[in-house]
């Protein structure tokens, strides 16, 4: 019997809705739109503070000159001039400490701050963080891969999300881990630098059990440390930002296969890449690439990627899934294991059977 029965009828309508991107622009946008309908003096209306515009990132140049998105086009920037403008741009530069990438809470919305140095003097690129996290199941998700991860909340292995900077790649994985907390409980301990999206706090469950989240800053900036002490809390989820050293991949890998569920984002083209860049991170250190693609065979339980297309941020996703029961037959697995990824097939094969709502494993 297909899982989009009776049951599920409502959550089901819930995903025929027309799809809502997750981009933080996107989540912007929409809590701006809530407030106020009034726009950036570069459009020639009513001028507005930082913290009220509704942009995802603002580019700050060496001489001080701030840029957003336009909206008009895929990439294409204008130029803001906010009321507080100033203000901002001294406390972006008072909080930098020595580390490129930091959090700055202005005014009581928190920024991400990447700082860079280019020909002309320092540069900085500023991410407003959306203010709540949004319900997995507005982000749209195809339905048939929205109904998969929810069947991997009692599962342990890694969920991988791949894409490109902006993609949304946090908001998914932050909504994901929330609807896991809220639905099976169970404490979750997260390595960030910085934080995205306000996961820290107490969940509950239906059945009235409780979910707890915490989350942390690597130890002295050391990733793979940050792992090592979320494996000494006894977690039953863990959540690195981004794999960022070959120390981080082995240590994620190692945490996959040993009863927890993990999850983590990594810069890649495709669903093929992402496994490959996790494989190579791991096998750049210690680790030889045989054990690598072992591991990631034993631990993968989901591989995605998503883009964020067109004007409106329209979301595009593919999924590749692993059979949970490591012990059952898995093309996937034994595909990562022989080392001769070639995902295609798969991707197809797995994608046609979500859309008409069969069982992807015996």
């Amino acid at each position: 019997m297909s899982f989009f029965g009776k049951k599920e009828d409502s959550e089901n309508n819930k995903m025929q809705r027309p799809r809502v991107v997750q981009s933080s622009a996107a989540l912007l946008y929409k809590e701006g739109r809530a407030q106020s309908k009034r726009v950036d003096t570069a459009a020639g209306d009513q001028p507005q503070t930082v913290n009220e515009a509704t942009f995802s990132d603002l580019y700050i140049t060496p001489d001080k000159t701030c840029y957003v998105w336009s909206g008009k086009s895929n990439n294409g920037l204008k130029v803001v001039k906010y009321i507080d403008l100033n203000e901002f741009i001294d406390a972006v530069v008072a909080k930098y400490e020595g580390i490129s990438s930091y959090s700055l809470r202005y005014k009581g919305t928190d920024y991400r701050i990447e700082r860079s140095v280019a020909i002309e003097g320092e540069q900085y690129c500023a991410r407003k963080m959306p203010k709540s996290i949004p319900e997995l199941e507005t982000l749209g998700l195809p339905r048939g891969v929205y109904y998969q991860l929810m069947k991997l909340a009692d599962k342990s292995g890694l969920i991988l999300l791949s894409g490109a900077t902006g993609a949304g790649k946090s908001t998914t994985i932050s909504s994901l881990l929330k609807k896991y907390l809220e639905t099976e409980g169970g404490y979750a301990y997260t390595i960030e630098d910085p934080a995205e999206m306000p996961l820290d706090g107490i969940y509950y469950t239906p059945n009235g059990d409780i979910g707890l989240c915490k989350q942390t800053v690597p130890p002295k900036g050391i990733w793979e440390d940050g792992i090592k002490s979320a494996l000494r809390s006894m977690p039953r989820y863990i959540y690195l930002g981004e794999v960022r050293s070959a120390e981080s991949a082995e240590e994620l890998l190692r945490a996959a296969t040993s009863g927890h569920l993990v999850f983590s984002t990594i810069h890649a083209n495709n669903v093929n890449d992402a496994i490959n860049a996790m494989v190579k991170y791991a096998a750049s250190g210690g680790m030889s690439e045989a054990m690598a693609y072992e591991l990631m065979a034993n631990g993968l339980l989901a591989c995605l990627h998503q883009n964020l297309s067109g004007t409106n941020r329209e979301l595009e996703v593919e999924a590749l899934f692993a059979n949970p029961n490591v012990n059952g037959g898995c093309a996937v697995r034994s595909m990562i294991r022989s080392g001769n990824l070639n995902v295609a097939t798969l991707l197809e094969i797995q994608r046609t059977k979500l859309e008409k709502g069969l069982p992807l494993f015996d």
